[in-house]
């Protein structure tokens, strides 16, 4: 049994930690006989408001592991005295006269235990709605807590968090922090209130997960941010092949907590089963752990994964939409340029939209791979059916942006990454993407706010020292450009994207010759498909060689480079505007120059 130290009162659910009447962490305490009384029919003793219970739950159809008590204090009660013999009182009273002045006095008391219960429930009102019953809009989970300390297993404690993540942004009236912003607090400690206010939420859900052998411990925790206050707790045993159905429950207890009201049409979404099979979604899991990691390396392991997955389970359109989302970015992070990526994502794609039409995040891997093979009408709309399906899903107003600013419309770019930056606060490629509209407007000081944005969240970010460079130079602050510059060749381990801007801030700076190494440098890594023509390109322009620019893109045009458009539009590229070969190859690409 447990007591609260602060107003005494006693506990004999074991499970409790925090006292329901002032949130003071509970203590072990001696008995005090307490009467029960009797439970309403919504599980809750009486009028009390809903508890925080932290317990454990077995899988279906399995006896309890915990038994689940909730107690409470009853309410203001004035217990009627029994009728005994007349005495004198010690005042010398007679025993009539001291009856009847007890007699009178009972008036009076009833008075004050009214003004007492008015007042007690006037400040238990004030309290209680402080503190619950303000909408709870915005939520952020956590990556599960791996107890094994295996990486081995990182992917279920990961990938658990991720599918509640993905079935809550179902929900149109609820903000969910996605997984690249909650991730940069894996294996930090938890501070729910930094949490919330750096990402933006009202409540934090965190987690545990605990494998041995095929069984699985996990417990959860839903915190109301802005009071501090635990809606609820849960401890689960299940086995590993039913981690799928308590993925589910847990979503379905979280929108009960948040008192969500759903439409029809998001209660279809939370109960739908993607699939059936618990290998599949095991290896599902794996491969979005891989994807998450955003390496050459990583997305190849995470399309074996999904590959096996859509073995295991054809009709799984979440796999069929990962394997479209790694073909969709490949051709950004790998050092090997391939023709066959895009087209084996738009293939993926459509597989997942035959399979399930109303996944929003089919369409917008649809969408990026149709961005990114120019077939601009079909990718726009199949941004627009994305987001109207899905319009929480920050990937997909973020490309949607670039898709606006390689069309010229700036503004609208903007607006869209804002949306996406409100969605994923904390994500680097946002905050780049917002470098590139502002440099592409011309708008070189609100690039360099953009760029420092996201070297804060991470100073070793590569792509924004490169586009910080350019930023630079820009502004004339050359030898900060070189700095800059050069720090982005160092942390790319010399990428080719990093040196083509390198050899144009060191051309336009006087080094010559040093320019005209990296250029040397980049046409040897360009002949093993390991760089752009427009990376060779940048250097050219630097040295004021434009023959050689325009002979490198035209190679980029040729083998339909998806990051051409992006990159014309840009310093140093888009100085060349007014040349007849530049309108040329916009015409040629069906693009307004």
């Amino acid at each position: 049994m447990k007591r609260c130290p602060e107003c005494r009162r006693d506990y004999y659910d074991d499970t409790l930690f925090y006292c329901l009447d002032d949130g003071n962490a509970l203590l072990e305490g001696p008995a005090t006989a307490k009467s029960e009384p009797p439970a309403s029919a919504g599980g809750q003793f009486g009028d009390e408001p809903p508890t925080a219970i932290l317990h454990s739950t077995a899988a279906p159809g399995e006896a309890p592991t915990r038994a689940q008590i909730n107690t409470t204090d009853q309410t203001a009660i004035f217990p009627r005295g029994t009728e005994a013999e007349p005495r004198e009182s010690l005042g010398g009273l007679s025993e009539r006269q001291s009856l009847s002045a007890h007699r009178a006095a009972k008036p009076l008391i009833a008075v004050v235990a009214a003004v007492i219960l008015l007042v007690g429930g006037f400040f238990g009102y004030r309290y209680f709605s402080a503190s619950g019953s303000k909408q709870i809009n915005s939520i952020a989970v956590m990556p599960f807590e791996n107890k094994n300390s295996d990486a081995d297993t990182d992917y279920l404690s990961d990938g658990l968090a991720e599918s509640v993540i993905f079935r809550l942004t179902q929900l149109p009236d609820l903000r969910v922090s996605p997984t690249s912003s909650v991730m940069r607090y894996k294996g930090k400690e938890t501070d729910i209130a930094k949490i919330a206010n750096e990402l933006g939420v009202d409540a934090v859900m965190t987690g545990r997960l605990t494998k041995r052998g095929d069984n699985l411990n996990i417990t959860v925790e839903l915190v109301d941010a802005r009071t501090n206050k635990s809606l609820w707790g849960e401890q689960y045993e299940r086995k590993l092949s039913e981690l799928l159905t308590t993925q589910r429950e847990i979503v379905t207890e979280i929108v009960g907590k948040l008192q969500l009201k759903l439409s029809g049409e998001s209660e279809q979404k939370l109960a739908k089963k993607y699939t059936e099979s618990p290998e599949a979604y095991q290896l599902y899991l794996k491969g979005r752990y891989y994807w998450n990691k955003r390496t050459e390396e990583d997305l190849n392991k995470a399309i074996e994964q999904f590959k096996a997955a859509v073995d295991k389970d054809p009709n799984f359109a979440l796999a069929y939409t990962g394997l479209a989302d790694c073909y969709g970015v490949l051709p950004y992070y790998s050092t090997v340029i391939s023709s066959e990526f895009l087209p084996q994502a738009k293939a993926y794609a459509t597989r997942a939209i035959a399979i399930d039409g109303s996944l929003g995040e089919a369409h917008i891997s649809l969408a990026i791979a149709d961005l990114g093979l120019w077939n601009w009408a079909e990718a726009e709309k199949e941004f627009r059916r994305g987001l109207e399906l899905s319009p929480n899903y920050a990937i997909g107003h973020q490309w949607y942006g670039q898709y606006l600013e390689i069309h010229g419309r700036y503004d609208a770019a903007l607006t869209e990454n804002k949306r996406a930056q409100g969605l994923d606060p904390l994500s680097l490629t946002i905050s780049l993407d917002e470098a590139m509209i502002h440099l592409a407007k011309g708008d070189a000081d609100s690039a360099i706010e953009a760029c420092k944005r996201s070297i804060d969240l991470d100073p070793n970010w590569y792509a924004a020292h490169r586009w910080l460079a350019l930023s630079y130079l820009q502004k004339g602050r050359n030898s900060e450009a070189l700095a800059e510059a050069e720090k982005s060749v160092d942390l790319s381990n010399r990428h080719s994207s990093t040196l083509g801007i390198l050899g144009y801030v060191l051309a336009q700076t006087g080094k010559r010759s040093e320019a005209l190494k990296i250029a040397e440098e980049l046409k040897t890594a360009f002949s093993k498909r390991q760089a752009k023509g427009t990376d060779v390109g940048w250097t050219y322009l630097g040295l004021n060689e434009n023959e050689e620019v325009f002979a490198w893109l035209e190679k980029d045009f040729e083998s339909r480079n998806p990051t051409m458009p992006f990159r014309l539009r840009i310093p140093p590229l888009n100085s060349m505007s007014g040349d007849s070969r530049y309108k040329d190859i916009w015409k040629r690409m069906n693009l307004p120059e």
